[in-house]
């Protein structure tokens, strides 16, 4: 049978774009080739001050030994989004490869556009610029180098009945040139990294996944969905998986798009679902980043949405766009991964910050879509910790972002860590936020709103970073 590697991106990688936006579980799962298996990919991104989109065309990916004759994995050119996603993984795509060992990977890439915010006033509406290859972008970008050879510290084992995949790292303030004042070059050396896991990995979890509905088994307990490139998968779920909102999988239908949490199975490539969340009931679907909420402070009438993810794509509402929506106070709120109804009193239409990220969904008609649902996503912000203002037994410390957030937001941020709060890079607790060195931190969680209407991070992760 093929064997399956599959990719997934992680913390704004979308690269390899195999496996994210859906992948063909009836299809993959019933071959009866016993040469080849398939693959996955998670990826990870550093993004610098302002830059709220990095698109790049993705035009080649092969596997080899270094001697025989490279294996493709990518059906296609994809055009992936590398700063959508910071310290979460999403599932990108999926692909079938011969079986073998495979040490070296080589990824040929094309057109790179960097979206970026101008905010001069905090109480304006930031507008949005574009860089690209186009002679009239000032500066104009440019690759490098167009291809890029990768070799696998851990060769990538394929073998039958068995799925593994590769975590792509793509690193962002690394690639991008930028002078002695920050500003962007234009330049582009694409610093990337590939790391072999298997679905059991940590680095293999799916955070977050979003899919058009194709099916529902509901006595069968799964359901089919379809995401980017066509490819559909199979999802299980059991007594153990959690539903938003209090829905079940009987309120699934076509019209239903759901962002889903949870694990690949190693031998059918399903997704067995921790987390289901029904984000649209109408057949639309946007997500992104709230960049200005007017008022700033009260119930919000309208507020800017940076648009990342559009489903179904070719609706006329685009990503890498700011588009202006506007609520009727008819719209219900939840946060995701959030189960009981105490997040309807945290994220409401008072609760709305510029730096969140959210996704909106209602029916769409005439270029306009009428909100019934808004959702509060978790997301992922890099920075560094300010000294001297860690609290223990608050649990909390403030935090510079060096990212979007230190466009956004007006100063510190203050985070509030809680028992469920992951350390990584070396951290094992708040305490290590005590010291005088101002450590390099990426902070992961829900961006919730005070009563004097100032960003709170509620960290789901703290992770120390080395560079």
């Amino acid at each position: 049978m093929h064997l399956k590697k599959w990719f997934s991106g992680f913390c704004a990688l979308a690269l390899i774009a195999l496996l994210s936006g859906c992948g063909n579980n009836a299809s993959s799962s019933n071959n009866t080739n016993p040469q080849s298996n398939s693959v996955f990919v998670t990826g990870t991104d550093a993004p610098l001050p302002s830059v709220v989109g990095f698109r790049v065309d993705i035009t080649g990916l092969t596997l080899s030994n270094g001697m025989s004759t490279p294996v493709s994995v990518l059906n296609g050119t994809q055009t992936v989004d590398f700063a959508r996603l910071n310290g979460l993984r999403t599932l990108l795509d999926i692909n079938t490869i011969p079986a073998g060992t495979y040490t070296q990977a080589v990824v040929t890439l094309a057109n790179p556009s960097i979206d970026y915010l101008n905010v001069t006033n905090p109480q304006t509406h930031p507008a949005l610029s574009t860089l690209d290859t186009s002679a009239s972008s000032n500066p104009q970008l440019s690759l490098t180098t167009s291809q890029v050879t990768i070799n696998l510290a851990t060769p990538l084992v394929v073998s039958a009945g068995d799925i593994d995949g590769l975590r792509f790292e793509f690193d962002i303030r690394q690639s991008v040139a930028v002078d002695g004042s920050g500003q962007i070059t234009g330049a582009i050396t694409p610093t990337l990294d590939l790391k072999v896991v298997t679905p059991s990995d940590a680095d293999a979890y799916i955070d977050e996944f979003d899919a058009g509905v194709v099916s529902v088994n509901a006595t069968g307990n799964s359901f089919v969905i379809q995401g980017p490139h066509g490819h559909q998968f199979t999802v299980n779920v059991n007594q153990q998986t959690e539903w938003e909102g209090n829905e079940t999988i009987s309120n699934l239908s076509s019209n239903s798009i759901v962002e889903i949490s949870g694990t690949l199975d190693r031998t059918s490539a399903a997704i067995l679902a921790d987390t289901v969340a029904i984000v649209s009931q109408d057949h639309f679907w946007a997500g992104g980043l709230v960049t200005f909420v007017d008022p700033p402070v009260g119930t919000a009438t309208d507020f800017d949405l940076y648009v990342r993810s559009v489903l179904p794509a070719g609706t006329g509402f685009n990503s890498g766009q700011i588009s202006n929506i506007a609520l009727t106070g008819q719209e219900k709120y939840f946060i995701h991964w959030w189960h009981d109804n105490f997040g309807s009193f945290l994220f409401t239409s008072t609760g709305l910050v510029p730096g969140q990220h959210v996704s909106i969904a209602g029916p769409f008609s005439n270029g306009v879509v009428t909100v019934k649902r808004v959702v509060l996503r978790h997301s992922g912000h890099t920075g560094t910790l300010v000294t001297g203002q860690t609290n223990t037994s608050a649990g909390t410390f403030e935090f510079n972002s060096n990212g979007l957030a230190g466009v956004l937001f007006e100063g510190p941020v203050t985070v509030q860590v809680t028992p469920f709060t992951r350390f990584l890079g070396g951290l094992t607790g708040i305490n290590d936020l005590t010291g005088t060195t101002a450590l390099n931190l990426r902070v992961v969680g829900l961006i919730l709103k005070t009563n004097t209407g100032d960003p709170i991070f509620l960290a789901r992760s703290v992770e120390k970073l080395t560079n």
